[in-house]
């Protein structure tokens, strides 16, 4: 039996989920919450193998930080990210705070009971679109790859770029490193110069394959 948490704000969301999900054989909703600190809460209190977590929710704790404290907290809990968002940036940052994958609001019922299937499973899963195009650009990098790029960026601008990647914004990455935003956009331009990318998921695609974050793609 696969024990479930949701977690997202709109009542009439988590109450359709609940429907969906407890009618599985294998499945069985054991909490509810509205926002990521009170998710956090009732994760501790119920510790479910999967937490179906809203990306976005404007009380309380959003998706994103509670993913990360949650994942802290309860290392073995696996969580599905729930998300309207169709957004290469967003899929890096959720997986970046620790979840196993991300499913579209509008996806087809089955595939969200496949997707939580297969992250129970120990598997990781990303919605087909997001596949795909996470594909295309590591494909794309790698046909473009000039193996003596990063070696032309100064050691400052190797730390933004990891820091960039690790989903900081740039104010926390002058704060870090004791210089000004100003510096930083410095930085990330001259980042995007040498690196010929053009994008912020660009540069995050870039670090995992260079395993800055401590694993690849």
């Amino acid at each position: 039996m696969i024990r479930i948490l949701l977690v997202d704000d709109h009542a009439v969301v988590r109450m359709g989920l609940k429907v969906l999900l407890n009618a599985v054989t294998d499945m069985e909703v054991v909490g509810e919450a509205s926002e990521g600190n009170e998710g956090i809460e009732k994760a501790v209190e119920t510790n479910p193998d999967l937490v179906l977590m809203d990306l976005s929710m404007p009380h309380g704790k959003d998706g994103l930080s509670a993913t990360s404290e949650l994942k802290k907290r309860l290392p073995d809990t696996n969580i599905l990210i729930l998300t309207m968002h169709d957004d290469e940036e967003y899929l890096f940052r959720a997986i970046q705070a620790g979840a196993s994958g991300c499913v579209l609001k509008s996806a087809p019922h089955q595939e969200l009971i496949d997707a939580i299937t297969s992250v129970c499973n120990g598997n990781a899963y990303l919605h087909p679109a997001a596949q795909r195009r996470l594909m295309d650009e590591y494909l794309g990098n790698l046909k473009n790859d000039n193996s003596d790029e990063y070696q032309l960026l100064s050691d400052r601008e190797k730390e933004v770029l990891t820091l960039i990647a690790k989903g900081y914004a740039n104010k926390d990455i002058a704060e870090q490193l004791v210089i000004s935003v100003k510096t930083v956009e410095t930085h990330k331009s001259n980042l995007m110069e040498k690196l010929q990318m053009r994008t912020r998921p660009e540069l995050v695609s870039y670090a995992l394959k260079k395993g800055l974050l401590g694993y690849g793609l």
